[in-house]
């Protein structure tokens, strides 16, 4: 019997409740007898926690938690704060319903699930999508034990190997540089287009603004301009009656001055009249 088929004998002992997997194990493991007998008798008997992890591996749905797995470490990797701060907020709600899932899973399968080993749960979806490393050991469905990570990148996949019944698949921590490489391009290629689009989209606004402006300045010029040439035939209009006033004022004061240069005149002829009168009487 291969390794491999070590794992498939696992992996149906690990769908087990927990309390039906000693004697399923033993039982197996004496059918089989000899050295793989007793690799199947080393199998440990799973926590209720990490056998309510293998449930939701089996029979839940984990891609979108390891999708943002990949993304996350990703995000740490470029020390993008503001994408990994969204994904961060992603991970908390993810991990959140997932655990609920695996919990409901479990109690459907008439298996109590603690406070305690409902906190394992979720330390240990949290830690496979920090980790690559406890990706897949939850992947396996064979988990025994919880696990716990604190930060990116702090499940050492050498120290796996005693938190899963059976073999523990390679891992590969970090996509490959290449691919790393193509997606940080493109993610730099998005950003510039972003950036250009709303700096054409502020450039169109100022234009439009600015042409707005230049039409009402050119209105008001126009207004101006009219007004001034009215204005302009008022003052030629009213140069012309200043000229007119003046020329009359000219000729009556000279008519004036001759009027009263005949008043006068008159007035001592007639002055000479009555003193003349006066000494004939």
């Amino acid at each position: 019997m291969s390794q491999d088929e070590v794992d498939e004998v696992a992996a149906e002992l690990y769908a087990l409740p927990p309390t039906a997997f000693t004697a399923a194990r033993n039982a197996r493991a004496a059918a089989v007898g000899g050295d793989v007998g007793s690799r199947i008798k080393a199998l440990r008997k799973p926590t209720v926690s990490a056998w309510t992890v293998d449930l939701l591996a089996r029979e839940g749905d984990l891609g979108e938690a390891l999708d943002l797995a990949a993304a996350l470490r990703e995000a740490q990797d470029d020390l993008d704060a503001a994408e990994l701060a969204r994904l961060s907020g992603q991970r908390r709600q993810l991990v959140a319903a997932l655990t609920a899932q695996a919990v409901s899973l479990a109690e459907a399968a008439g298996v109590t699930v603690s406070a305690a080993a409902r906190d394992d749960v979720h330390k240990t979806l949290n830690a496979a999508v920090l980790d690559a490393a406890a990706a897949a050991a939850v992947r396996t469905a064979r988990m025994v034990r919880p696990l716990e990570a604190t930060g990116f990148g702090t499940v050492d996949a050498a120290g796996l190997a005693d938190v899963v019944g059976g073999s523990l698949p390679g891992v590969e921590v970090d996509p490959p540089r290449d691919d790393l490489a193509q997606r940080r391009a493109r993610r730099a290629a998005e950003k510039a287009a972003r950036e250009a689009d709303r700096a054409a989209n502020d450039a169109a606004r100022d234009e439009a603004k600015l042409a707005e402006r230049r039409d009402r300045a050119r209105h008001k010029l126009d207004h101006v301009r009219e007004r001034l040439d009215d204005l302009r035939r008022d003052i030629a209009r009213l140069e012309a009656d200043e000229a007119a006033a003046a020329a009359t004022l000219t000729e009556l004061e000279d008519r004036l001055g001759a009027a009263a240069s005949t008043a006068r005149a008159a007035a001592a002829r007639a002055e000479d009249a009555r003193r003349s009168l006066t000494e004939l009487s």
